[in-house]
């Protein structure tokens, strides 16, 4: 976090402690605040009218991991009912501006110890279906919680949510079906949950996707792993996530283009910001079958 905006979130969270900060639920909607949009859109599909939902990090320029909170993310956090943070040290930045301003009756969803994961676990939950489940059951039941007036509205929404998730579903199981055990490669870890649910075999080394991820250079040994695998065709399909490109990723695209396997493109943040959860998801797995349907 830059200085200025460091000193920013500290003054104001100050400011809301010594005025012992406590959130009220009033007749209005629930006041929400998503980390990230691909939470936020499904909080926002499952609160419908009674929700107001804010996310922070939807920038699709930005590298979500690279974000910096800002004083108005602290207000935002000190005002809602419901905060939602990723965890597992994907949004550290949220969970220290919670620390910094403990307000009496604001609600926390960190998904991470939903799922029972911690810091070091892969973080990119919203990409494996199950959890994605698992995650809108947790917050209708917090919904309930904070507002059980309109517990059967929250029922009839999450009710809705299920269908709609429908088609995205249907699409896992449909690749699952049709392409279980084929080999695929990925420029880091955001996609290895979903590969695992799709049944599909990657085979990039953990090694180089973590340090993708994590922002630095791959182990030399790593690299040389990945290239053989494209260069031995070895794997039919490369998935890179286009918001984080470096010198590393877009050479390895470019040795896959040369050896005629096509690049699917995945984002680590919904794109567009104004898209569903479940629509963002289901162009992205339908790129990837057109890819693995042209590689049969």
């Amino acid at each position: 976090m830059g200085g200025r905006a460091a000193w920013a979130v500290i003054v104001l969270a100050a400011a809301l402690v010594a005025c012992g900060g406590q959130v009220a639920v009033s007749s209005g909607a629930i006041s929400v605040v998503a980390a990230e949009n691909f939470w936020g859109s499904i909080a926002a599909q499952l609160g419908g009218t009674h929700v107001s939902v804010q996310s922070v990090v939807s920038d699709p320029n930005a590298d979500p991991h690279e974000y910096e909170s800002s004083a108005a993310d602290a207000r935002a956090f000190a005002d809602a009912n419901l905060v939602i943070l990723n965890g597992a040290g994907y949004d550290d930045w949220g969970q220290k501006l919670i620390d910094a301003n403990p307000v009496g009756g604001r609600v926390v969803l960190d998904v991470a110890r939903l799922l029972g994961k911690k810091a070091g676990d892969n973080p990119h939950f919203w990409y494996d279906p199950g959890s994605v489940v698992l995650t809108a059951d947790r917050i209708t039941a917090d919904y309930k919680s904070i507002d059980s007036k309109d517990a059967a509205y929250f029922d009839q929404m999450r009710s809705e949510l299920t269908a709609a998730l429908q088609p995205y579903l249907a699409e896992v199981g449909s690749i699952k079906q049709k392409y279980s055990g084929a080999p695929i490669g990925s420029t880091e870890s955001v996609f290895v949950y979903m590969a695992a649910a799709l049944g599909l075999r990657l085979t990039t080394p953990a090694a180089f996707m973590n340090a993708i991820s994590q922002g630095i250079d791959p182990p030399a040994s790593a690299v040389v792993q990945v290239q053989e695998q494209v260069t031995g065709n070895q794997i039919r399909v490369l998935v890179y996530n286009s918001q984080t490109a470096t010198a590393v990723t877009t050479n390895l695209r470019a040795l896959a283009a040369s050896h005629h396997i096509p690049a699917v493109a995945v984002t680590e943040t919904l794109q567009p910001p104004g898209d569903t959860f479940q629509g963002w998801q289901l162009k992205q797995l339908r790129g990837l079958e057109a890819a693995l349907s042209a590689t049969s």
